[in-house]
Protein backbone atom coordinates (compact mmCIF):
# COMPACT_ATOMS: atom_id res chain seq x y z
CA UNK A 1 0.00 0.00 0.00
CA UNK A 2 2.50 2.30 1.22
CA UNK A 3 4.85 1.49 -1.94
CA UNK A 4 2.03 1.99 -4.28
CA UNK A 5 1.59 5.87 -2.39
CA UNK A 6 4.49 6.60 -3.22
CA UNK A 7 4.45 5.58 -6.57
CA UNK A 8 1.51 8.23 -7.43
CA UNK A 9 3.22 10.76 -5.05
CA UNK A 10 6.43 10.75 -5.50
CA UNK A 11 7.25 9.64 -9.29
CA UNK A 12 11.39 10.34 -10.24
CA UNK A 13 10.38 12.32 -13.04
CA UNK A 14 10.59 15.83 -11.62
CA UNK A 15 8.19 16.99 -14.37
CA UNK A 16 5.36 14.05 -13.20
CA UNK A 17 6.47 15.08 -9.45
CA UNK A 18 5.42 18.62 -9.54
CA UNK A 19 2.09 17.94 -11.57
CA UNK A 20 1.38 15.46 -8.97
CA UNK A 21 1.83 17.72 -5.89
CA UNK A 22 0.44 20.52 -7.82
CA UNK A 23 -2.92 17.97 -8.69
CA UNK A 24 -3.19 17.63 -5.19
CA UNK A 25 -3.58 21.02 -3.87
CA UNK A 26 -6.04 21.98 -6.92
CA UNK A 27 -8.09 18.70 -6.69
CA UNK A 28 -8.57 19.10 -2.89
CA UNK A 29 -9.85 22.81 -3.71
CA UNK A 30 -11.96 21.16 -6.47
CA UNK A 31 -13.78 18.73 -3.97
CA UNK A 32 -14.44 21.85 -1.36
CA UNK A 33 -15.70 24.19 -3.59
CA UNK A 34 -18.03 21.39 -5.32
CA UNK A 35 -19.43 20.70 -1.89
CA UNK A 36 -19.88 24.21 -0.48
CA UNK A 37 -20.47 26.68 -3.19
CA UNK A 38 -23.37 26.72 -4.43
CA UNK A 39 -24.83 26.86 -0.62
CA UNK A 40 -22.28 29.97 -0.20
CA UNK A 41 -23.96 31.41 -3.44
CA UNK A 42 -27.27 31.18 -2.23
CA UNK A 43 -27.40 31.38 2.01
CA UNK A 44 -24.38 33.70 1.88
CA UNK A 45 -24.08 35.98 -0.28
CA UNK A 46 -27.88 36.09 -1.29
CA UNK A 47 -28.28 34.93 -5.01
CA UNK A 48 -31.19 32.95 -6.34
CA UNK A 49 -30.57 29.75 -7.98
CA UNK A 50 -32.12 31.12 -11.25
CA UNK A 51 -28.92 33.93 -10.70
CA UNK A 52 -25.88 31.13 -10.20
CA UNK A 53 -27.43 28.79 -12.52
CA UNK A 54 -27.26 31.50 -15.31
CA UNK A 55 -24.30 33.02 -14.23
CA UNK A 56 -22.53 29.02 -14.07
CA UNK A 57 -23.27 28.54 -17.69
CA UNK A 58 -22.55 32.05 -19.43
CA UNK A 59 -19.63 31.15 -17.61
CA UNK A 60 -19.26 27.50 -19.04
CA UNK A 61 -20.01 29.20 -22.33
CA UNK A 62 -17.05 31.92 -21.82
CA UNK A 63 -14.49 28.67 -20.86
CA UNK A 64 -15.17 27.24 -24.35
CA UNK A 65 -13.00 30.19 -26.07
CA UNK A 66 -10.84 30.18 -22.77
CA UNK A 67 -9.63 26.44 -23.58
CA UNK A 68 -8.85 27.15 -27.42
CA UNK A 69 -7.29 30.45 -26.44
CA UNK A 70 -4.68 29.06 -24.23
CA UNK A 71 -3.73 25.92 -25.94
CA UNK A 72 -2.11 29.48 -28.50
CA UNK A 73 -0.69 31.34 -25.28
CA UNK A 74 0.85 28.28 -24.52
CA UNK A 75 2.90 27.92 -27.65
CA UNK A 76 3.73 31.65 -27.29
CA UNK A 77 5.23 31.52 -23.79
CA UNK A 78 5.42 28.09 -22.58
CA UNK A 79 2.69 25.61 -21.31
CA UNK A 80 4.16 25.78 -17.56
CA UNK A 81 4.42 29.97 -17.20
CA UNK A 82 0.40 29.71 -18.99
CA UNK A 83 -0.47 26.79 -16.22
CA UNK A 84 1.15 28.86 -13.57
CA UNK A 85 -0.35 32.13 -13.72
CA UNK A 86 -4.30 31.04 -14.57
CA UNK A 87 -4.13 28.72 -11.47
CA UNK A 88 -2.69 31.90 -9.46
CA UNK A 89 -5.55 33.69 -11.46
CA UNK A 90 -8.64 31.29 -10.58
CA UNK A 91 -7.28 31.43 -6.98
CA UNK A 92 -7.64 35.04 -7.13
CA UNK A 93 -10.72 34.59 -8.97
CA UNK A 94 -12.63 32.06 -5.94
CA UNK A 95 -10.64 34.62 -3.64
CA UNK A 96 -12.94 37.27 -5.42
CA UNK A 97 -16.15 35.51 -5.27
CA UNK A 98 -16.19 36.60 -1.37
CA UNK A 99 -16.79 40.43 -2.45
CA UNK A 100 -19.42 39.94 -5.47
CA UNK A 101 -22.85 41.42 -4.17
CA UNK A 102 -24.52 41.61 -7.70
CA UNK A 103 -25.29 39.50 -10.47
CA UNK A 104 -23.16 40.93 -12.67
CA UNK A 105 -20.34 41.08 -10.68
CA UNK A 106 -21.40 37.19 -9.94
CA UNK A 107 -21.02 36.28 -13.58
CA UNK A 108 -18.06 38.57 -14.05
CA UNK A 109 -16.04 36.60 -11.79
CA UNK A 110 -17.41 33.26 -12.46
CA UNK A 111 -16.65 33.70 -15.88
CA UNK A 112 -12.72 34.51 -14.81
CA UNK A 113 -12.71 31.27 -12.06
CA UNK A 114 -14.25 28.90 -14.85
CA UNK A 115 -12.77 30.54 -17.81
CA UNK A 116 -9.21 30.08 -16.24
CA UNK A 117 -9.81 26.73 -14.92
CA UNK A 118 -10.65 25.22 -18.61
CA UNK A 119 -6.92 27.52 -19.28
CA UNK A 120 -5.77 25.20 -16.90
CA UNK A 121 -6.77 21.89 -18.55
CA UNK A 122 -5.21 23.23 -21.90
CA UNK A 123 -2.04 24.01 -20.60
CA UNK A 124 -2.02 20.62 -18.35
CA UNK A 125 -2.55 18.70 -21.36
CA UNK A 126 -0.18 21.00 -23.68
CA UNK A 127 2.82 20.68 -20.65
CA UNK A 128 2.26 16.76 -20.70
CA UNK A 129 2.29 16.81 -24.49
CA UNK A 130 5.59 18.52 -24.59
CA UNK A 131 7.51 17.04 -21.77
CA UNK A 132 6.48 13.39 -22.41
CA UNK A 133 6.60 11.06 -25.47
CA UNK A 134 4.93 7.95 -26.45
CA UNK A 135 3.03 5.67 -23.43
CA UNK A 136 4.69 7.99 -21.07
CA UNK A 137 2.26 10.75 -21.83
CA UNK A 138 -1.08 9.05 -21.09
CA UNK A 139 0.25 7.07 -18.09
CA UNK A 140 1.27 10.24 -16.30
CA UNK A 141 -1.97 11.88 -17.44
CA UNK A 142 -3.81 8.55 -15.55
CA UNK A 143 -2.06 8.67 -12.52
CA UNK A 144 -3.15 12.77 -12.47
CA UNK A 145 -6.85 11.45 -13.05
CA UNK A 146 -6.13 9.13 -10.24
CA UNK A 147 -4.84 11.95 -7.75
CA UNK A 148 -7.43 13.97 -8.97
CA UNK A 149 -10.14 11.68 -7.83
CA UNK A 150 -8.79 10.58 -4.46
CA UNK A 151 -8.16 14.23 -3.84
CA UNK A 152 -11.59 15.85 -4.62
CA UNK A 153 -12.82 12.83 -2.53
CA UNK A 154 -10.70 14.24 0.51
CA UNK A 155 -12.00 17.72 -0.22
CA UNK A 156 -15.58 16.57 -0.22
CA UNK A 157 -14.52 15.44 3.31
CA UNK A 158 -13.38 18.47 4.66
CA UNK A 159 -16.07 20.72 3.36
CA UNK A 160 -18.53 18.29 5.72
CA UNK A 161 -17.30 20.17 8.58
CA UNK A 162 -18.26 23.52 6.98
CA UNK A 163 -21.47 21.90 5.95
CA UNK A 164 -22.11 20.50 9.29
CA UNK A 165 -21.22 24.02 10.84
CA UNK A 166 -23.45 25.45 8.95
CA UNK A 167 -22.70 29.16 9.90
CA UNK A 168 -21.55 32.33 7.71
CA UNK A 169 -18.17 31.82 9.09
CA UNK A 170 -17.88 28.34 8.25
CA UNK A 171 -18.68 28.68 4.62
CA UNK A 172 -16.30 31.75 3.99
CA UNK A 173 -13.53 30.40 5.33
CA UNK A 174 -14.22 27.23 3.52
CA UNK A 175 -14.59 29.46 0.39
CA UNK A 176 -10.96 30.95 1.72
CA UNK A 177 -9.74 27.50 2.02
CA UNK A 178 -10.41 26.88 -1.88
CA UNK A 179 -9.06 29.73 -2.73
CA UNK A 180 -5.28 29.32 -0.55
CA UNK A 181 -5.12 25.83 -1.55
CA UNK A 182 -5.30 26.28 -5.70
CA UNK A 183 -2.43 29.54 -4.42
CA UNK A 184 -0.21 26.66 -2.47
CA UNK A 185 -0.79 24.50 -5.85
CA UNK A 186 1.00 27.19 -8.15
CA UNK A 187 4.18 26.75 -5.76
CA UNK A 188 5.00 22.83 -7.47
CA UNK A 189 4.88 24.78 -10.47
CA UNK A 190 7.19 27.43 -9.80
CA UNK A 191 10.25 25.23 -8.83
CA UNK A 192 10.11 23.13 -11.97
CA UNK A 193 12.80 23.07 -14.39
CA UNK A 194 13.71 21.66 -17.59
CA UNK A 195 10.92 22.39 -20.13
CA UNK A 196 11.55 23.82 -23.46
CA UNK A 197 9.75 27.21 -23.16
CA UNK A 198 10.37 30.95 -24.39
CA UNK A 199 12.97 32.19 -21.95
CA UNK A 200 13.37 35.87 -23.07
CA UNK A 201 9.90 37.20 -24.15
CA UNK A 202 7.12 35.69 -26.51
CA UNK A 203 9.11 33.82 -29.13
CA UNK A 204 7.97 32.97 -32.16
CA UNK A 205 7.71 28.90 -32.18
CA UNK A 206 8.06 26.30 -35.44
CA UNK A 207 4.39 26.64 -36.38
CA UNK A 208 3.34 23.33 -37.23
CA UNK A 209 -0.22 22.32 -39.02
CA UNK A 210 -3.17 24.65 -37.88
CA UNK A 211 -5.67 22.05 -35.82
CA UNK A 212 -8.09 24.04 -37.83
CA UNK A 213 -6.92 22.19 -41.40
CA UNK A 214 -7.03 18.95 -39.64
CA UNK A 215 -9.99 17.82 -40.54
CA UNK A 216 -9.53 14.28 -39.07
CA UNK A 217 -8.48 16.05 -35.50
CA UNK A 218 -12.02 18.00 -35.92
CA UNK A 219 -13.92 15.20 -36.23
CA UNK A 220 -12.21 12.99 -33.27
CA UNK A 221 -12.54 16.40 -31.12
CA UNK A 222 -16.32 16.54 -32.26
CA UNK A 223 -16.56 12.82 -31.26
CA UNK A 224 -14.55 13.49 -27.84
CA UNK A 225 -17.16 16.24 -26.52
CA UNK A 226 -19.90 13.71 -27.66
CA UNK A 227 -18.40 11.07 -25.42
CA UNK A 228 -17.74 13.91 -22.35
CA UNK A 229 -21.54 14.17 -21.85
CA UNK A 230 -21.38 11.32 -19.82
CA UNK A 231 -19.69 13.13 -17.26
CA UNK A 232 -22.94 14.65 -16.77
CA UNK A 233 -25.15 11.89 -17.47
CA UNK A 234 -23.39 10.77 -14.16
CA UNK A 235 -23.11 13.87 -11.98
CA UNK A 236 -26.49 15.64 -13.07
CA UNK A 237 -28.68 13.30 -14.84
CA UNK A 238 -28.32 10.03 -12.54
CA UNK A 239 -29.33 12.32 -9.30
CA UNK A 240 -32.28 13.52 -10.94
CA UNK A 241 -33.68 10.15 -12.38
CA UNK A 242 -32.95 8.53 -8.60
CA UNK A 243 -34.66 11.33 -7.80
CA UNK A 244 -38.33 11.97 -9.83
CA UNK A 245 -38.20 8.57 -11.65
CA UNK A 246 -37.14 6.01 -8.89
CA UNK A 247 -38.08 5.07 -5.58
CA UNK A 248 -34.53 4.25 -4.12
CA UNK A 249 -33.47 6.30 -1.25
CA UNK A 250 -31.71 9.59 -2.00
CA UNK A 251 -28.96 8.36 -0.22
CA UNK A 252 -28.29 6.17 -3.21
CA UNK A 253 -26.87 9.01 -4.81
CA UNK A 254 -23.91 9.82 -3.17
CA UNK A 255 -22.91 5.53 -3.03
CA UNK A 256 -23.29 5.68 -6.62
CA UNK A 257 -20.58 8.81 -6.57
CA UNK A 258 -18.36 7.20 -4.33
CA UNK A 259 -18.52 3.59 -6.12
CA UNK A 260 -17.84 5.41 -9.64
CA UNK A 261 -14.71 7.02 -7.87
CA UNK A 262 -13.18 4.08 -6.54
CA UNK A 263 -13.76 2.23 -9.98
CA UNK A 264 -11.60 4.73 -11.61
CA UNK A 265 -8.90 5.52 -8.72
CA UNK A 266 -7.75 1.83 -9.17
CA UNK A 267 -8.35 1.44 -13.02
CA UNK A 268 -7.37 4.13 -15.11
CA UNK A 269 -3.77 3.91 -14.58
CA UNK A 270 -4.47 0.10 -16.19
CA UNK A 271 -6.89 1.31 -19.08
CA UNK A 272 -4.39 3.80 -20.13
CA UNK A 273 -1.66 1.42 -20.39
CA UNK A 274 -4.28 -0.87 -22.71
CA UNK A 275 -5.09 2.08 -24.96
CA UNK A 276 -1.61 3.70 -25.94
CA UNK A 277 -1.98 3.00 -29.69
CA UNK A 278 -4.15 4.50 -32.18
CA UNK A 279 -6.07 0.96 -32.99
CA UNK A 280 -6.09 0.19 -29.28
CA UNK A 281 -7.27 3.47 -28.51
CA UNK A 282 -9.76 3.73 -31.14
CA UNK A 283 -11.23 -0.12 -29.57
CA UNK A 284 -11.31 1.47 -26.10
CA UNK A 285 -13.78 4.46 -27.34
CA UNK A 286 -15.83 1.55 -29.03
CA UNK A 287 -16.35 -0.60 -26.00
CA UNK A 288 -16.80 2.42 -23.76
CA UNK A 289 -19.49 3.81 -26.14
CA UNK A 290 -21.27 0.29 -25.91
CA UNK A 291 -20.67 0.19 -21.87
CA UNK A 292 -22.57 3.49 -21.85
CA UNK A 293 -25.44 2.23 -23.95
CA UNK A 294 -25.62 -0.58 -21.16
CA UNK A 295 -25.38 1.89 -18.76
CA UNK A 296 -28.21 3.57 -19.92
CA UNK A 297 -30.42 0.26 -20.35
CA UNK A 298 -29.87 -0.08 -16.60
CA UNK A 299 -30.28 3.31 -15.60
CA UNK A 300 -34.46 3.16 -17.35
CA UNK A 301 -34.54 -0.17 -16.12
CA UNK A 302 -33.86 1.24 -12.48
CA UNK A 303 -37.36 3.36 -13.06
CA UNK A 304 -39.35 -0.28 -12.62
CA UNK A 305 -39.94 -3.23 -9.74
CA UNK A 306 -39.23 -3.26 -6.19
CA UNK A 307 -36.79 -0.50 -4.39
CA UNK A 308 -34.03 -3.52 -3.98
CA UNK A 309 -34.57 -4.26 -7.61
CA UNK A 310 -34.02 -0.27 -8.81
CA UNK A 311 -31.08 -0.24 -6.32
CA UNK A 312 -29.21 -3.21 -7.73
CA UNK A 313 -30.12 -1.96 -11.51
CA UNK A 314 -28.30 1.61 -10.47
CA UNK A 315 -25.26 -0.21 -8.97
CA UNK A 316 -24.77 -2.10 -12.25
CA UNK A 317 -25.42 0.57 -14.50
CA UNK A 318 -22.46 2.88 -12.50
CA UNK A 319 -20.25 0.17 -13.15
CA UNK A 320 -21.09 -0.40 -16.39
CA UNK A 321 -20.52 3.65 -16.43
CA UNK A 322 -17.45 3.66 -14.59
CA UNK A 323 -15.77 1.21 -16.85
CA UNK A 324 -16.83 3.19 -19.64
CA UNK A 325 -15.64 6.39 -18.11
CA UNK A 326 -11.87 4.90 -17.99
CA UNK A 327 -11.69 3.60 -21.09
CA UNK A 328 -13.26 6.63 -22.80
CA UNK A 329 -10.93 8.75 -21.33
CA UNK A 330 -8.10 6.55 -21.56
CA UNK A 331 -8.71 6.03 -25.45
CA UNK A 332 -9.29 9.63 -25.85
CA UNK A 333 -6.09 10.96 -24.41
CA UNK A 334 -4.27 8.86 -26.71
CA UNK A 335 -6.05 9.88 -29.96
CA UNK A 336 -5.60 13.21 -29.02
CA UNK A 337 -1.83 13.47 -28.38
CA UNK A 338 -1.41 10.77 -31.32
CA UNK A 339 -3.25 12.56 -33.71
CA UNK A 340 -1.72 16.05 -32.93
CA UNK A 341 1.21 17.45 -34.77
CA UNK A 342 4.10 17.93 -32.09
CA UNK A 343 5.42 20.80 -33.82
CA UNK A 344 2.31 22.67 -33.09
CA UNK A 345 1.07 20.75 -29.37
CA UNK A 346 -0.83 24.34 -27.62
CA UNK A 347 -3.14 24.68 -30.61
CA UNK A 348 -3.56 20.82 -31.10
CA UNK A 349 -4.71 20.43 -27.15
CA UNK A 350 -6.18 24.00 -27.05
CA UNK A 351 -8.98 22.35 -29.76
CA UNK A 352 -8.99 19.06 -28.17
CA UNK A 353 -9.82 21.09 -24.41
CA UNK A 354 -12.57 23.01 -26.26
CA UNK A 355 -14.06 19.80 -27.53
CA UNK A 356 -14.24 18.64 -23.97
CA UNK A 357 -15.59 22.10 -22.74
CA UNK A 358 -18.26 22.36 -25.34
CA UNK A 359 -19.31 18.72 -24.06
CA UNK A 360 -19.41 19.68 -20.22
CA UNK A 361 -21.52 22.91 -21.70
CA UNK A 362 -24.33 20.71 -23.50
CA UNK A 363 -24.34 17.54 -21.27
CA UNK A 364 -27.04 19.13 -18.63
CA UNK A 365 -29.09 20.37 -21.50
CA UNK A 366 -29.11 16.93 -23.63
CA UNK A 367 -29.57 14.44 -20.32
CA UNK A 368 -32.70 16.21 -18.64
CA UNK A 369 -34.18 16.95 -22.34
CA UNK A 370 -33.97 13.19 -23.05
CA UNK A 371 -33.89 11.05 -20.47
CA UNK A 372 -34.99 13.11 -16.90
CA UNK A 373 -37.93 14.52 -19.48
CA UNK A 374 -39.29 11.16 -21.65
CA UNK A 375 -37.85 8.26 -19.42
CA UNK A 376 -37.11 4.92 -21.25
CA UNK A 377 -37.12 6.75 -24.90
CA UNK A 378 -35.09 9.53 -23.55
CA UNK A 379 -32.16 6.62 -22.30
CA UNK A 380 -32.56 4.64 -25.56
CA UNK A 381 -32.00 7.89 -27.91
CA UNK A 382 -28.51 8.78 -25.09
CA UNK A 383 -27.63 4.85 -25.59
CA UNK A 384 -28.16 5.14 -29.52
CA UNK A 385 -26.19 8.54 -29.46
CA UNK A 386 -23.12 6.87 -27.45
CA UNK A 387 -23.22 3.55 -28.87
CA UNK A 388 -22.70 5.27 -32.74
CA UNK A 389 -20.16 7.99 -31.82
CA UNK A 390 -17.76 5.02 -30.19
CA UNK A 391 -18.16 2.97 -33.24
CA UNK A 392 -17.22 6.54 -35.47
CA UNK A 393 -14.02 6.87 -33.33
CA UNK A 394 -13.26 3.36 -33.91
CA UNK A 395 -14.09 3.67 -38.08
CA UNK A 396 -12.16 6.92 -37.67
CA UNK A 397 -8.98 5.97 -36.53
CA UNK A 398 -9.17 2.45 -38.82
CA UNK A 399 -9.00 5.21 -41.08
CA UNK A 400 -6.46 7.50 -40.07
CA UNK A 401 -4.08 3.84 -39.37
CA UNK A 402 -4.20 2.61 -43.37
CA UNK A 403 -3.51 6.14 -44.58
CA UNK A 404 -0.27 6.14 -42.29
CA UNK A 405 0.58 3.04 -43.47
CA UNK A 406 0.15 4.28 -47.17
CA UNK A 407 2.37 7.33 -46.93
Amino acid sequence: MAKGIRRYLGPVDPVARALTWATVAASLSKGVFFSVSVLFFTRVAGFTATTVGYGLTIAGAAAVGAALGAGYLARTFGARRVLLAVTVGQGLALASYLLVRTPSAFVIVACAAVGQQAMQRTALATMIAESFTGRDRVEVRARLRVVTNVSIAAGTALAAVALAIGTTPAYVLAMLTTSALLLVSAFPLSRVRGIAEPVDGPQRRARGRSPFLDRTYLVATCLYAVMTMQFGMLTVGVPLWVAGWTKAPTVTVPALLALNTVIVSLLQVRAARGANTLHSAGRAVAQAGTLLAVACGLYAAAAHGAVAAMVVALTLATIAHSFAEILAEAGGWTLAFELADPANAGAYQGVNQTGMAVGSMLAPLVVTTTAIEHGTAGWAALAALFLVTGLATLRLVRRQAGLRCMR
